[in-house]
C-alpha cells in the first residue's frame, strides 16, 4: 500500500506562485510513476504534469510555468506553479502508479489540496 498526502494549496493572486507537496509513504518501492492532476468543479480530472521514469511531461497549458520534481530521499513530489491564472483554481491531486503483487500497474490518489486564484 502507498499513501499520498498533498499540501501547499491556498489562495494566491493572479500571477502569483504556489508550491504543492505530495508526501508519499508505505511501500514506496512499488511506485512506478507519479503525477499531478487537477479537477475543476463538476469536471473530469486532467493531468497537469507527470514524472515517469524517462522524464517530466506537462500539459501544454502549463509548460514554462509549472515544474514537477520528486525527491525520493524526502519521499516527496512537488509542483512549483508560477504565473497562476484564475482559471487554474481547482483541487489538485497527487497520483501514483504502483506495481501490485501480481506485477500489474494499479494507481492511488491523495485527498487533494484546494488552489484558489483570485484577486
Amino acid at each position: 500500500q502507498v499513501q499520498l498526502v498533498e499540501s501547499g494549496g491556498g489562495l494566491v493572486h493572479p500571477g502569483g506562485s504556489l508550491r504543492l507537496t505530495c508526501a508519499f509513504s508505505g511501500n514506496i518501492r512499488s511506485i512506478y510513476s507519479m503525477a499531478w492532476y487537477r479537477q475543476y468543479q463538476q469536471k473530469q480530472r486532467e493531468v497537469v504534469a507527470a514524472i515517469p521514469t524517462e522524464g517530466a511531461r506537462y500539459a501544454d497549458s502549463v509548460k514554462g510555468r509549472f515544474t514537477i520534481s520528486r525527491d525520493n530521499a524526502k519521499c516527496a513530489m512537488y509542483l512549483q506553479m508560477n504565473s497562476l491564472r484564475p482559471e487554474e483554481a481547482a483541487v489538485y491531486y497527487c497520483r501514483a502508479e504502483i506495481w501490485d503483487s501480481r506485477g500489474h500497474l494499479d494507481h492511488t490518489w491523495g485527498q487533494g489540496t484546494q488552489v484558489t486564484v483570485s484577486s
